[in-house]
């Protein structure tokens, strides 16, 4: 499997949760669907590395990255790096709260989160998918 076929699996796979996270909030299930838009903006975010030949740090906030490599993206992504960071530092804060809770107010993932939370986070997600697509669309016409 080259680069590009391991950021198209990503890519893939950040479709799925998102797909996932969109389904489970007509459940009120927001905190899964806030841990599910983490995750998909985690593998999009990886896949725009692996797809420029960049290797990114195993942990799951690479909005530092982003930026540091901001210079190997096309002016039609760059332009968005900043919003995307943001949007990956984010969630990255949502991430254990969506799993585990609050032990500090005794509260657990379900009390933590709203629709209206869980609205937002989607919307950011939407976002990444959509900037990232055009990423690749970016590179088939090369």
């Amino acid at each position: 499997m080259n680069q590009e076929d391991l950021a198209k699996d990503y890519l893939k796979q950040a479709d799925i949760r998102f797909e996932t996270a969109k389904r489970v909030i007509n459940e009120n299930m927001y905190a899964y669907a806030i841990r599910q838009s983490q995750e998909a903006v985690e593998l999009a975010l990886k896949g725009a590395m692996r797809l420029i030949g960049v290797d990114f740090p195993k942990w799951h906030d690479i909005g530092e990255t982003l930026r540091k490599e901001k210079d190997k993206f096309p002016e039609n992504f760059l332009k968005d790096i900043p919003k995307l960071s943001a949007i990956s530092e984010k969630l990255l804060a949502l991430r254990e709260p969506a799993m585990y809770g609050d032990e500090n107010l005794n509260l657990g993932p379900s009390d933590l989160f709203n629709k209206s939370d869980t609205r937002e986070v989607l919307n950011d997600t939407e976002f990444c998918l959509k900037k990232v697509k055009n990423l690749f669309e970016t590179f088939k016409k090369r």
